[in-house]
C-alpha cells in the first residue's frame, strides 16, 4: 500500500475589532496595552467584554514589557511552526501593571534556567507588523531589548491574516493505492465488487450498495462527458486559474460514478451538461501517484451524450 505525508493549509484572515486592534496596533510601536475591568483588575491581553459583568469595555491601560513567570512547561522537541526549532519554554506571564497573564515563548536553554518567579522582558522583532509575532520571545531579564517606536502614520491595525497548517501521513488502502500506481503509469483504474456491479471511479474499497469488496479492476478511457458544472466567476485567495472557469463533474466512459475536475480548452459559456470531453495530461516526466497527472479536461469534438445516458449519474 502507498503512503505518503500531507500538509493541508491555507490563511485564516479575519477582522480584528477595536480591543485587539488596540492591542495590535500597540505592539506594532513596541508597547503593551490592556484594558480595565470593572473590578480595577488590567486584563492582558485586552478583552472585549468584561468577564464580570459582561458588559462591552473600553478604557485602555498601557503596561510593561517586562514581567514574571507565574507557570509555564518545557518543550523538548519543538514542532513545525513554533517560535524556536529548538527547546524553549511555553510561559504564563504576568506583565507589570497587569493582573492577567499572557502566554508566550521563554528563550532558556534548559528547563533549569526557568521558574515560577523568574523576572522576563520582551524580545522586540526587527520588522513590526502589527501581529504578536513582534514579541518574538521573552527571555531572562529586567531591561527591555529595546525601546518605544515612534507613533506611526499607519492606520490601525484591523485586519490580521493568520496561515493554519496540519501535517499527516495518509495510508492509501488496496485500492486507492492501484487507482494511484495507475495514475503514475498513465492510466485511470475503477474498481467493482463483480462484473454486474457499477464502477466507481476513483476506486471505493467496497460497494456502497451491499458492502462487498471491489477487488476487480477495471482499466477505463481518459474521455467522457458532462453530466453537471459550476461555472467560477469569484476570485478566491491562491486560485490558480483566473476566472471564469469551469469545474464540472465528468462521467468516465465505462465508470457509473462522476468524479469533479476541470473543463478548459473553450470559453466557460460554451460547456454544457452532455458535452463529450478528453483528459489533457500533463507531461510524463511530472506524472506522480495523483490525479493532477491531468491538467484538466477539454472538449473532445464529438457529439453530445444524449441525455438518457447519464440521466442516472446527476
Amino acid at each position: 500500500m502507498l503512503s505518503a505525508p500531507l500538509r493541508m493549509e491555507f490563511d485564516y484572515t479575519r477582522s480584528v475589532g477595536p480591543v485587539i486592534g488596540k492591542f495590535l496596533t500597540g505592539l506594532r510601536e513596541r508597547r503593551v496595552f490592556g484594558n480595565r475591568g470593572s473590578d480595577g483588575r488590567v486584563l492582558v491581553p485586552p478583552v472585549e467584554f468584561d468577564p464580570v459583568t459582561a458588559e462591552p469595555l473600553s478604557e485602555f491601560v498601557e503596561v510593561s514589557a517586562t514581567g514574571t513567570v507565574k507557570s509555564w512547561t518545557w518543550v523538548r522537541d519543538p514542532l513545525p511552526g513554533q517560535p524556536f526549532d529548538r527547546p524553549f519554554a511555553y510561559a504564563l506571564i504576568q506583565l507589570d501593571g497587569a493582573d492577567s497573564a499572557l502566554l508566550h515563548a521563554v528563550d532558556v536553554a534548559s528547563p533549569e534556567e526557568i521558574s515560577t518567579g523568574l523576572r522576563v522582558t520582551a524580545r522586540w522583532a526587527a520588522e513590526l507588523t502589527g501581529t504578536i509575532h513582534d514579541i518574538v520571545c521573552f527571555e531572562p531579564g529586567e531591561t527591555p531589548t529595546a525601546e518605544p517606536a515612534p507613533a506611526s502614520d499607519a492606520e490601525p491595525v484591523t485586519v490580521i491574516t493568520t496561515p493554519i497548517g496540519m501535517d499527516y501521513k495518509h495510508t492509501a488502502s488496496p485500492e486507492e493505492s492501484t487507482f494511484l500506481r495507475g495514475l503514475k503509469e498513465g492510466k485511470l483504474i475503477g474498481a467493482r465488487a463483480d462484473a454486474n456491479s457499477k464502477v466507481y471511479f476513483p476506486p471505493r474499497g467496497v460497494d456502497p450498495v451491499d458492502g462487498r469488496s471491489t477487488g476487480d479492476t477495471v482499466e477505463l478511457a481518459d474521455t467522457g462527458t458532462v453530466t453537471t458544472f459550476c461555472i467560477v466567476n469569484v476570485p478566491f485567495l491562491g486560485q490558480r486559474i483566473k476566472p471564469p472557469y469551469v469545474g464540472a463533474y465528468v462521467l468516465i466512459d465505462g465508470a457509473d460514478i462522476p468524479f469533479l475536475h476541470l473543463v478548459l480548452g473553450c470559453d466557460a459559456s460554451e460547456v454544457r451538461m452532455g458535452m463529450r470531453v478528453k483528459a489533457v495530461w500533463k507531461p510524463r516526466e511530472e506524472w506522480g501517484y495523483t490525479m493532477a497527472n491531468i491538467d484538466h479536461f477539454e472538449p473532445s469534438g464529438e457529439p453530445d451524450a444524449e441525455y438518457d445516458t447519464y440521466k442516472h449519474h446527476l
